[in-house]
């Protein structure tokens, strides 16, 4: 039955998403503004912005088809109402996933079965180009994985420029950083030298001090090691003679 066969679509859809993309780059379900939930909802940033994924599965009208062999009488109507299916989900899918502000400009329609997908672009190039037309594009399992990847690229893409964004910041910041201390270890260096002269200038005036001593010293060795000097005898007094 229908629901069977929508199950199918989603569960796979679900499957090749999950394997494909990390968990918060989708959505299962998730409500538009117009109420609509598509099956899935990728989650790109602007632009594009979000795409959605509507599974569909026109087994009935396929198999009809299938059916009618060369049969012209039954491969007509049969042909008929397969493209009929096909545009009508086309043209919902357009009407309820593509939303202006809120989607991308363009949305998935999931067919779960390369040969139906096969069958459409083989000999129902008018349904193709009509969902050209309404900006959603039909894809198989096959090319929903590959439009996947591009997907995950894109998001990795992403992410890497807001990463080489923060990058720059902290470079920025690292670069400050290093011209500030880049000046402390100047002014350090200056201190330095300030200490090495006020060092030289201290021995400077050591040494000055210690010579000073020295000399000092030296002048007392000399007075202490020197012969006190004697004053010369003074004549004794003339004698007096009486006559």
């Amino acid at each position: 039955n229908k629901q069977a066969r929508g199950a199918f679509g989603e569960v796979q859809l679900r499957d090749l998403v999950e394997a494909a993309l990390p968990p918060s780059a989708y959505a299962f379900q998730a409500t538009l503004g117009n109420g609509r939930r598509p099956d899935c909802l990728l989650k790109l940033p602007n632009p594009p912005g979000p795409i959605a994924i509507d599974a569909k599965f026109p087994l009935e009208s396929y198999e009809a088809l299938r059916a009618a062999g060369s049969d012209e009488a039954a491969l007509a109507p049969a042909r008929r109402a397969f493209a009929q299916d096909l545009k009508r989900h086309v043209q919902d899918i357009a009407a309820r996933y593509i939303l202006a502000g809120e989607t991308a400009e363009s949305a998935l329609l999931f067919l779960p079965s390369e040969a139906v997908y096969a069958e459409l672009h083989a000999n129902f190039r008018s349904v193709v180009e009509e969902s050209y037309k309404a900006r959603v594009w039909i894809v198989s399992p096959t090319t929903l994985m590959a439009t996947l990847h591009t997907v995950r690229a894109v998001l990795k893409d992403v992410r890497m420029r807001e990463q080489a964004g923060i990058i720059q910041t902290e470079v920025e910041k690292m670069m400050g950083d290093v011209l500030r201390l880049d000046k402390r270890v100047n002014n350090l260096e200056s201190h330095f030298e300030m200490a090495r002269r006020d060092i030289h200038e201290i021995r400077t005036s050591s040494g000055k001090i210690l010579r000073r001593g020295e000399k000092i010293g030296e002048l007392e060795l000399e007075d202490d090691g020197a012969a006190p000097a004697l004053e010369p005898a003074s004549a004794p007094p003339p004698q007096i003679t009486k006559h």
